[in-house]
């Protein structure tokens, strides 16, 4: 029998151990990989905590997570909200592709017909009636021309309506050539066009140093009258109500001009005192001189001191045109008898009457007004109202009072500069304290702060850098204008809304800057018809309407009157922008969120986004499918 050496088991044992070793590591690998695979143990993230109590925890089997993703990103990936999972917002019926929630012609019906109250702002009264859908665009829409081409053409498949071309063919408002519209400038009042008008009245009054800015249009048609203004540097709301015309304000919009839906019946315009230079109405068909003056009176609510009216059609002239009227000459002169007197009651001069055109000025002070009283015994002062409150605020037979003046020579209110000096000039409405807590140095701290701001958008948003982009925008929570200050060398126009939730009515320093707007509830609808507006702009709005309407209600009105392709900049608190960003992933928006122009540390983010290019179906074809 052989001897092993020592050296020989020393050998074996540690082949043995070896082998041990390796039996031992793979078993434990078979081990850990099976028992992994049966609990699948991940780090979870509980999403439904806020950011400041992010819980992780193992998560069973079956249970749903969130996977970590430990890749390297530029940007940490946007965490999705549970909002996201409980909106669905599908298209709605074609057939409310110009629907304007707050002027719904069937809802109308229910309201008193007589001085056409039925006409006025009537919303939704209750939840249910809300629409939770996203208004189509008309089967074929094609984005609107660049302005200034669109003062004179626009797609008719974006306002597929004939009426005016038929109602006003000999008047030339409106004509169809082929796939457009055009819009030849004209009136029933200046049939040579409205350039050629605004000419004869600029023959009356300066329209060129300055000292007009801003402007109103009641009953405007198609807008001609403000579309021209603009070349001589003149800002016009246009309004007119959607009445048997069915798109005169529509066709306004679709034309890159200023408009809103409204009327003169029983509650003011939404407005705040002086904010107008001149006022005009062309064979507008207002009864001034009735209901004991009442809407001449309104007009005088919404003149700056000096401001001027301007009136042309029945009864002006009436001598040369009843028989075209078709009025007796013994009531168009009753007619004029009456807006007369009522002017002359409201201390109003009439500065000139040359052919068709009437114009009269409003005084600058009310020092000799309020002397004559003893003349005029109707209108009185009214004592009572706020003279800027003009949200759902009944029109009253009072005269507003202009402030006090310390001599007969002073201007009411503060002398105006004249434009384009007036847009940085410190208001007096924030100069004589009307603004608590508003000073000088603030106006111009916002000014540059707006400034600012508009330029990292253009840095960040390249189509608003881009000249001729936009053209119709909206800013819905505007305080003291400075957004539409900042843009005022682009070739745009912006509607300043001051929300009549806001904490200081700052309406009329947007109109003493020479910019225009109006007020608004945004638990409502805006008076204004689908696709508006270009380009939207929401500063701390959703911050301040929090606890009083959904947001989603108010998103799916920024769609509605937002136009296919247009865009879209909100402001806010980043736990706030995350539910918007949930909601509009949601409404066929493409959005992101970014830092604050002061950089990431800054809780305040803003969301860039864009609405995608949608229309209804084409009607020929399958009525269930949306066409991209």
């Amino acid at each position: 029998m052989a001897i092993l050496s020592p050296s020989f088991l020393t050998f074996k044992a540690k082949k043995l151990n070896l082998y041990k070793i390796t039996i031992t590591i793979i078993l434990s690998t078979i081990s850990y990989l099976a028992g992994f695979q049966n609990f699948r143990g991940t780090i979870s993230i509980d999403t439904t905590s806020s950011s400041s109590n992010t819980v992780f925890r193992c998560a069973p089997a079956n249970h749903k997570t969130t996977k970590l993703d430990f890749g390297a990103h530029h940007f940490a990936p946007i965490p999705p909200s549970p909002v996201a999972r409980e909106h669905h917002f599908p298209p709605c019926d074609p057939k409310y592709s110009e629907y304007t929630p707050c002027e719904d012609a069937k809802r109308s019906l229910r309201f008193d017909r007589s001085r056409l109250i039925y006409r006025e702002r009537h919303c939704p009264e209750s939840h249910h009636e809300i629409l939770k859908c996203r208004v189509p665009a008309p089967h074929g829409y094609k984005v609107p021309f660049k302005w200034p081409e669109s003062r004179e053409s626009a797609w008719y498949a974006n306002v597929p309506h004939k009426d005016l071309t038929v109602e006003k063919k000999n008047q030339n408002w409106v004509l169809v050539e082929g796939e457009r519209l055009r819009f030849p400038g004209g009136g029933t009042m200046f049939p040579r066009g409205a350039d050629a008008y605004i000419d004869d009245i600029g023959k009356l009054i300066n329209l060129k140093d300055g000292s007009i800015r801003t402007a109103i249009d009641t009953g405007c048609g198609v807008a001609s009258w403000g579309a021209y203004l603009l070349s001589r540097n003149i800002l016009t709301v246009s309004f007119a109500p959607r009445d048997t015309h069915v798109s005169q304000v529509q066709f306004a919009l679709e034309r890159g001009v200023p408009a809103l839906i409204g009327i003169l019946a029983s509650i003011r315009l939404p407005y705040p005192s002086r904010s107008f230079d001149m006022a005009h109405c062309s064979r507008c068909l207002i009864p001034w001189g009735q209901y004991d003056g009442q809407y001449l009176i309104e007009i005088d609510r919404i003149l700056r001191p000096g401001g001027y009216w301007i009136l042309s059609g029945p009864p002006i002239n009436w001598g040369t045109h009843w028989r075209g009227w078709n009025r007796t000459r013994e009531d168009l002169q009753a007619e004029l008898s009456q807006i007369e007197k009522v002017a002359k009651s409201l201390c109003w001069r009439k500065l000139v009457q040359r052919k068709d055109i009437a114009i009269w000025q409003k005084p600058t002070n009310h020092v000799h007004c309020k002397a004559n009283r003893k003349v005029f015994k109707r209108p009185l002062f009214c004592n009572s109202q706020n003279p800027d409150m003009a949200w759902y605020t009944k029109m009253e037979t009072c005269l507003t009072p202009l402030p006090e003046v310390a001599s007969i020579g002073d201007i009411a209110g503060g002398q105006l500069a004249k434009w384009p000096e007036r847009l940085e000039a410190i208001p007096s409405r924030i100069s004589g304290g009307s603004l608590e807590g508003v000073a000088a140095n603030n106006f111009v701290e916002n000014s540059r702060l707006w400034k600012k701001r508009v330029a990292y958008y253009k840095n960040v948003d390249f189509q608003l850098a881009k000249t001729g982009r936009y053209r119709n925008l909206l800013d819905m929570n505007a305080h003291l204008g400075g957004f539409a200050a900042a843009l005022v060398d682009d070739p745009v126009w912006v509607m300043n809304v001051v929300p009549v939730q806001a904490k200081m009515n700052t309406l009329g320093v947007i109109f003493q800057r020479g910019l225009i707007g109006t007020y608004q509830n945004w638990c409502e609808a805006m008076s204004t018809y689908p696709r508006t507006y270009d380009f939207v702009h929401a500063d701390s709005l959703f911050s301040l309407y929090k606890n009083r309407c959904d947001m989603e209600d108010i998103l799916l009105e920024m769609d509605r009157i937002l136009r296919p392709e247009g865009s879209v900049i909100i402001r806010d608190d980043v736990d706030i922008l995350l539910n918007v960003k949930a909601i509009i992933d949601v409404m066929q928006w493409d959005g992101r969120i970014a830092d604050h122009e002061d950089g990431p540390h800054e809780r305040e983010k803003i969301l860039f986004a864009t609405k995608k290019y949608w229309t209804a179906p084409n009607p020929d074809q399958d009525q269930g499918r949306v066409a991209d």
